[in-house]
């Protein structure tokens, strides 16, 4: 069976286990069902997420061209802090930033590896974690846009770190984190201005992978560098495919490429 396509970040449902499905934009792929199975695949060409050329990707999933003229390549989707739509300042196509920017967004602490804080979306939520790979998360905050939610966490990375070691996450090297405790002693950093925006909600939400067995060595599959790939999946995490050798291979680090697969 061949299934091929551009390549975009796994879609997810949250049950237990969690269900991936590789989003190949004109087809989907149940990955569950692959588990314990060989896959076989290979980079045939690129198609930029933006423009839809065969051009080299360049971060995101986008060429160079559309990654610096792309409202949704704009240095505020990495970095919250540096919204401007509530200003009504336009940093490349003010209508898409307003409607991405101005809806609710929340601030979080999850352990994917290590204690991490993160801003997504507030309809991004329980995806955003899943497609980090938390083991377990919070919502420290929820804020009316994107601009506040970024002060919050930046004041916060003073005191913990917003970046998840992938190799720690995908051997399920995670340690037991207290997280209300972590999020009471975190409230006093929050800023002055957005301190009304704290949610006051013990709840803590879990996540279940489909992995059969966690590698002890990782390897990590680049396919502009090797174009093929042959091996028996025994995980998803995160956005991650998990294999018998310990290869890993990073779904959504390869959007924009156009790849064939032979289950």
């Amino acid at each position: 069976m061949i299934f091929e396509g551009q390549i975009r970040k796994m879609i997810s449902e949250n049950t237990k286990p969690i269900r991936y499905y590789l989003n190949l934009k004109d087809d989907y792929l149940d990955v569950n069902q692959q588990l314990g199975k060989k896959m076989r695949f290979y980079h045939d060409h690129n198609e930029c997420l933006g423009c839809g050329l065969d051009k080299e990707i360049y971060r995101m999933g986008y060429c160079k061209n559309c990654f610096f003229t792309l409202p949704e390549a704009n240095d505020s989707i990495i970095r919250p802090e540096l919204s401007t739509a509530h200003l009504g300042i336009e940093q490349r196509d003010l209508e898409w930033e307003r409607k991405f920017e101005l809806q609710p967004h929340i601030v979080y602490l999850a352990v994917s590896s290590d204690l991490k804080v993160g801003v997504t979306r507030s309809a991004q939520i329980p995806t955003r974690w899943i497609d980090q790979g938390a083991s377990y998360a919070t919502i420290l905050a929820k804020t009316d846009n994107r601009y506040e939610a970024g002060m919050i966490e930046v004041a916060l990375k003073n005191q913990v770190s917003d970046k998840t070691n992938y190799q720690k996450m995908l051997k399920n090297d995670v340690p037991e984190i207290d997280l209300i405790q972590q999020k009471d002693l975190f409230k006093i950093y929050i800023p002055e201005e957005e301190s009304k925006f704290y949610l006051a909600d013990d709840s803590v939400y879990t996540f279940e992978y489909p992995v059969l067995h966690y590698p002890e060595k990782i390897k990590s599959l680049n396919l502009a560098k090797q174009k093929e790939f042959e091996g028996t999946l025994v995980g998803i995490k995160g956005q991650y495919l998990i294999f018998e050798d310990g290869t890993v291979w990073n779904v959504r680090g390869h959007e924009g490429f156009y790849v064939k697969f032979e289950l």
